[in-house]
């Protein structure tokens, strides 16, 4: 798989790369390690750079863009994950495919635009373009639901619905765990506590 035919395909042609996709053999491990990490590692380098080195505000020390990068990574990463476990357990309530590496791909890929426009963390202020292409990630989701996960036209749509809260929920709370446990020492230091 090249990286870059696979991210511009399902960016530019999604409806036709979910087809391709949903021919392969979408083993999580090869996904992993050939795709999500490298285009995870753009978010995070970016946001090092951006908010340890350009800086945002009260938080610009390199420790706090270091902070920020391993949140960024971890997040996208266990994100990842544990959507497509839920994604992959909830299969079967809605007529669907239980299947592990189809769920996990089905993910990965639909955070593709989030993850290419993630090199713009570089400035900080722009890090509202990079939800705007999260948005357009959920609509690749959407798109992917029945090619990836064989789900009956009846049922997508509340499949989808479903998914998509699992996956803002699954965001919200590994985004407050991980800035709780990397971040909440920073802000803390900042404010002289």
């Amino acid at each position: 798989m090249n990286i870059l035919e696979r991210a511009k395909g399902i960016i530019l042609k999604p409806k036709e790369e979910w087809e391709k996709i949903g021919q392969e053999t979408n083993n999580s491990t090869v996904i992993l390690t050939t795709y999500l990490i490298p285009l995870a590692l753009i978010s995070a380098v970016a946001s090092l750079i951006g908010y340890g080195l350009i800086g945002y505000g009260s938080f610009s020390t390199f420790s706090f863009g270091i902070k920020h990068a391993i949140i960024m990574l971890i997040s996208i990463i266990g994100g990842a994950y544990l959507t497509a476990f839920i994604i992959d357990l909830l299969a079967p309530s809605f007529n669907a495919e239980k299947n592990f590496g189809r769920a996990f791909a089905l993910v990965v890929y639909s955070y593709t635009p989030m993850m290419v426009a993630g090199v713009l963390y570089i400035f900080p202020v722009l890090g509202v373009i990079v939800l705007l292409a999260s948005l357009y990630g959920l609509y690749i989701l959407y798109l992917g639901m029945k090619p990836m996960m064989k789900s009956p036209d009846d049922k997508v749509t509340i499949y989808f619905i479903v998914s998509l809260i699992v996956l803002i929920v699954v965001y919200f709370v590994l985004s407050y765990l991980l800035s709780s446990i990397f971040i909440g020492s920073v802000v803390r230091a900042t404010a002289g506590f």
